[in-house]
């Protein structure tokens, strides 16, 4: 992941062209012509911390309360000056909120804003061959302007041009999440994305918080497999098998459904159904994953096995 060294901001002195990230605004539709989320916190940063105070202005804007000194051990590395993207996602979650990328575009982030949604996006304020990574927070934006308001540096309101702003972010690759409660969703990013922000959510948060979200993005979007197979997991660790099993199944009834997300259901149910003494079920439900070809025969041969195995032990000996 790239470093954020988050030095004093540079000068820009961009060409006259357009940045080719701005022909996405093309395609922006359904939002006010301005916003601004006046009440997301500011931070000043203090050097080389942007990342922690950047984090703590979306934390807080999410009802989190914290302070940039709070998240330094969680996300800045002193020997690196800066905070690295992999940590900065981590964080969120140990603070009970779901990270999730939105789309690598500037119509997204503005759908976002006008969402109500605070972005927290990477910038190289220097130049590809001398690059000066800085984080910053996107409150808001006004399209007659054609400008960002940032929270960023020690500018509580930064008005950044949108050119220079896509210059900037697209040497990031565009790299940009919001940070938002469990059960509410971005407006923009899609059904892999918003999994995987639940997937690392769900891996610190109570089995409750978790259901939250799986159940509310798993109604965004039905047929995907992971976010099924995340509410049943969720459903499960809080013991309600019969719940856990209805969602499997409403899954699996899905005529879209894709067949690699079908064999995942339809393992992830057997082995429901075995715990719950059903062998007969559970036996039939997995044998064609495991007589087929595919990612997942070696685990549904493994269930399988364990639903054999627990039929022979319920047999009476011969006598």
């Amino acid at each position: 992941m790239r470093r954020t060294a988050c030095a004093l901001l540079l000068t820009l002195t961009l060409a006259g062209c357009a940045a080719p990230g701005l022909k996405t605004l093309d395609a922006l539709q359904g939002v006010p012509l301005r916003a601004e989320l006046t009440a997301t916190p500011f931070y000043p940063q203090q050097d080389y911390q942007c990342g922690p105070a950047a984090l703590a202005t979306v934390l807080v804007a999410a009802g989190r309360p914290v302070t940039p000194e709070a998240l330094v051990d969680q996300v800045f590395l002193p020997a690196r000056r800066g905070s690295l993207q992999i940590e900065m996602l981590a964080a969120v979650p140990r603070h009970g909120l779901v990270a999730t990328r939105i789309p690598a575009r500037l119509d997204a982030l503005l759908t976002e804003l006008a969402a109500g949604h605070p972005v927290l996006v990477m910038q190289n304020m220097g130049l590809s061959w001398a690059p000066s990574w800085h984080y910053a927070v996107a409150v808001g934006y006004d399209l007659a302007k054609k400008e960002l308001i940032l929270r960023s540096d020690t500018e509580r309101r930064m008005a950044m041009p949108f050119n220079t702003f896509e210059h900037t972010w697209a040497r990031s690759e565009h790299w940009a999440f919001v940070a938002l409660p469990p059960g509410r969703l971005p407006a923009t990013s899609g059904a892999d994305r918003v999994a995987a922000g639940l997937v690392a959510f769900g891996r610190l948060a109570s089995p409750a918080d978790a259901a939250r979200g799986f159940d509310a993005a798993l109604a965004r979007f039905p047929d995907n497999a992971t976010l099924a197979v995340g509410l049943a997991g969720s459903q499960y660790a809080e013991r309600d098998l019969p719940a856990a099993e209805a969602t499997l199944r409403a899954a699996l009834a899905r005529p879209s459904l894709q067949p690699a997300g079908r064999a995942v259901i339809a393992n992830n149910l057997a082995n429901l159904l075995l715990e719950r003494g059903r062998l007969d079920e559970a036996e039939a439900l997995v044998a064609p994953v495991a007589n087929a070809d595919g990612p997942w025969r070696d685990a549904a041969r493994a269930t399988l096995e364990k639903v054999r195995a627990a039929r022979a032990r319920a047999q009476p000996p011969p006598r």
